[in-house]
């Protein structure tokens, strides 16, 4: 079980990986006013969404504590999220502040799971 409880810990990762870097790769084109919500940020908070449902199943399975407050707050985030992104991702330009909004909210994904314990 733990093999695959790290398999969806490493997709995870990847899913992560896929948003910020989708985010950070429209920067420069935020500070123009030009940035949108590339394909690739859709599809990495969906892939966080899967894993993080399949990864809350696997490890209730294998009896291991669940803090489901930090759960519930990282879900409502990536709800959030995924929302704009999949709202907005056919715009061409896409606000500053609502691109931005979702940076830090990603941002603040990544350290609700690393630094709450």
């Amino acid at each position: 079980m733990d093999v695959l409880i790290h398999l969806f810990v490493g997709l995870h990762i990847i899913g992560i990986a896929s948003l910020l870097g989708g985010f950070l790769t429209q920067m420069k084109a935020m500070g123009k006013g030009d940035a949108r919500f590339v394909p690739a940020m859709l599809h990495g908070a969906l892939t966080m969404l899967v894993t993080g449902v399949v990864l809350v199943g696997l490890n209730q399975a294998d009896d291991h504590h669940l803090n489901t407050v930090k759960i519930g707050v990282k879900l409502a985030l990536l709800i959030v999220i995924l929302g704009l992104v999949y709202v907005k991702r056919d715009d061409e330009r896409v606000d500053k502040r609502l691109f931005g909004l979702v940076g830090l909210l990603t941002i603040a994904n990544v350290f609700i799971a690393v630094l709450w314990t």
